[in-house]
């Protein structure tokens, strides 16, 4: 096997799963980062909550809107959302969210219940859902409200949708802070 040759594959396929995803990714995550901004705008948080590989997701996530991303700002209200018990995350968005707050519901295999409860108690509280989801997601976005913004990453192989996850995370991360201090470029 030659290695070199194996690895500059990986790489010519990502970067076609990355164009290929382009046209579908680019106004939902537009959207979403418009419905985060005006949220923090009017002092409103954004809980993050993943399932499967997606909890780690949620923590960056989270982690990269107090701390800053790749420009200096005030930090932001973001929460992740640990899990552990019978329902993870329904219970801390009944104690935590207000209406205008948002939740970012990272899904990269099925989603589980708790993804489901946790759109639920969003729902109730009168808050939006941001939805990254893998192309197996129907159930999660079946239960997506109108104003409520699917992201569904359609790669084939899960790297591909791992990479492409990071990516859409990047994107909404940078255009937060973009809408937020007025970045032109």
């Amino acid at each position: 096997m030659d290695l070199i040759d194996r690895i500059s594959r990986q790489f010519e396929d990502s970067a076609r799963a990355t164009l290929d995803a382009l046209d579908a990714l680019a106004a939902p995550i537009a959207g979403a980062v418009e419905i985060i901004t005006g949220s923090l705008l009017d002092n409103g948080k954004v809980f993050a909550c993943g399932s499967g590989r997606g909890v780690d997701d949620a923590m960056r996530f989270a982690a990269a809107m107090a701390d800053g991303f790749e420009m200096e700002r005030p930090p932001l209200a973001a929460i992740a959302l640990p899990g552990g018990d019978e329902d993870p995350f329904s219970r801390r968005i009944g104690a935590l969210g207000q209406p205008g707050d948002v939740l970012l519901a990272i899904a990269t295999e099925s989603g589980g219940e708790g993804i489901g409860a946790a759109i639920a108690a969003a729902h109730e509280r009168d808050m939006r859902v941001i939805a990254l989801t893998a192309c197996d997601a129907d159930m999660i976005e079946a239960q997506l409200a109108p104003g409520d913004v699917p992201i569904r990453i359609s790669a084939e192989r899960t790297g591909h949708v791992l990479q492409l996850q990071q990516l859409v995370l990047h994107c909404l991360c940078d255009g937060i802070d973009c809408l937020l201090l007025g970045v032109e470029d």
